[in-house]
């Protein structure tokens, strides 16, 4: 004000060259986050500064270690009660960061651990069934209508997976590879192996979408009469679901493409042997547990994600399972460029979209949120429509609108329309954000 800095609402506190005791340097204070409500209570960040320094000078010297001496030594870090002492009230900037080192190690040290324990609690416990052969569904796949070579790392990600359901415990192995990569060819590589074997298999989707999608590949690589193959979803009619089911119980039904629908208590296989899930993680637990309850000895499970993870990350999130990466693309693939266009350069990114639908292209417009969120600053999927109702008008442009609002019908009928290509801009929520495949969509 005046040219001169303010300060709004200023906390002080006295400062003193000298550390204060259990304090720390005065020139780092902790800032805790805390709520309207906890404030009514004194419990700002100041309030709950006082409450832990109270709770380190009563209990501090009672916390005990949990890590072995020699992993302390071998990853030079500070004890535990020293940790807890200098993340809330530092000496020093290297004093935070010994501190956060040592906390951020214990976490994913038992993480780790706990993970590596399930892994080999499940090894111990679930038996797997053995695929001693390669028979002649696989070998007439493989000779006869695979439609393309098979890049270097499907043959070894198939390799990996033929190893695994060799062993005689259950598999549990995730394979990562970008959209494109070719992991729907090694999922169904898989499955003619389990079914070369006498198993029957199903696949997983987490939305009608996929699991179509799903369903129209396998159909189109398989060709008529090869192996029976059927799709269960919510939109499947009743009298259909009863076919499935007797042809399911008989063993007559050897691969089933489908949603949550196949983790119904109704859905029962005669000899379930091989379970691909994919973009596991929009399903739960419980819910992936269902699928190997399906069986007396559980069925191999391969798990399949569009998401790019680290490996070192994937190693944190899915310890308990085998990692196989398709690391590279058919031969002949463009590369995908990424543009990052700022608010202000929204109409130079219309233009690139009309240039694009001017060439026969098709472009899709994606958006996070279907309301409004005080938290998130996004445009909702309602603005965007009216914005681009607006700058791509009838007759000359036609938009799809896909959310998990509607019912599936209407997402059916709306993504058949951009998949045939009568709509050239398909407008949507994350229901379609992974996998779904529309080659003539290029932005």
């Amino acid at each position: 004000f005046n040219n001169k800095p303010q300060i709004a609402h200023p906390e002080t506190e006295l400062y003193s060259i000298k550390p204060a005791e259990n304090k720390g340097s005065l020139a780092l204070q902790p800032a805790y986050t805390s709520t309207e409500k906890l404030k009514k209570f004194l419990l700002d960040s100041k309030g709950i500064q006082k409450l832990v320094l109270a709770l380190l000078e009563q209990y501090g010297r009672t916390i005990s270690e949990t890590l072995p001496e020699y992993l302390l030594t071998k990853h030079h870090l500070i004890n535990r009660t020293k940790a807890y002492q200098q993340i809330h009230f530092p000496d020093n900037f290297e004093q935070l960061k010994e501190a956060s080192k040592r906390l951020k190690f214990e976490e994913f040290f038992f993480l780790q651990l706990k993970l590596l324990k399930n892994k080999l609690f499940r090894e111990q416990k679930f038996k797997g069934n053995t695929f001693g052969k390669v028979g002649a569904y696989f070998n007439e796949f493989y000779n006869e209508k695979l439609p393309f070579p098979l890049t270097s790392a499907q043959k070894r990600t198939v390799k990996e997976i033929r190893l695994d359901t060799q062993k005689g415990i259950q598999m549990n192995r995730l394979l990562q590879g970008d959209v494109g990569s070719g992991k729907t060819v090694v999922a169904l590589m898989s499955i003619l192996l389990a079914i070369d074997n006498g198993f029957q298999t199903c696949m997983m989707a987490p939305t009608e979408i996929l699991a179509n999608q799903h369903f129209q590949s396998v159909k189109q690589l398989l060709g008529d009469d090869f192996v029976e193959v059927a799709l269960l979803t919510g939109s499947t009619t009743k009298k259909m679901r009863n076919v499935i089911h007797a042809d399911l119980e008989s063993g007559k039904l050897q691969i089933l493409i489908g949603t949550h629908a196949l983790i119904e208590d109704k859905v029962q296989f005669k000899n379930l042997g091989f379970v691909v899930i994919d973009e596991q993680h929009r399903f739960g637990v419980e819910q992936r547990a269902k699928l190997w309850r399906k069986n007396s000895i559980p069925p191999h499970i391969l798990v399949m994600t569009a998401t790019p993870i680290p490996r070192t990350l994937a190693m944190t999130l899915y310890g308990d399972l085998d990692i196989s990466i398709i690391d590279e693309l058919p031969a002949g693939r463009k590369p995908i460029e990424t543009k990052h266009f700022y608010e202000n350069s929204r109409l130079r990114m219309f233009g690139f979209m009309k240039q694009e639908i001017a060439k026969g292209r098709q472009v899709y417009v994606v958006y996070p949120l279907i309301k409004e969120s005080e938290k998130l600053d996004l445009k909702n999927l309602e603005d965007g429509v009216e914005v681009m109702s607006r700058e791509f008008p009838l007759p000359d442009f036609r938009i799809s609108i896909v959310h998990g609002k509607l019912t599936a019908a209407d997402k059916a009928y709306e993504m058949n329309r951009f998949v045939k290509g009568e709509t050239q801009i398909m407008v949507a929520t994350t229901v379609i954000e992974v996998g779904v495949n529309v080659p003539n969509a290029s932005v």
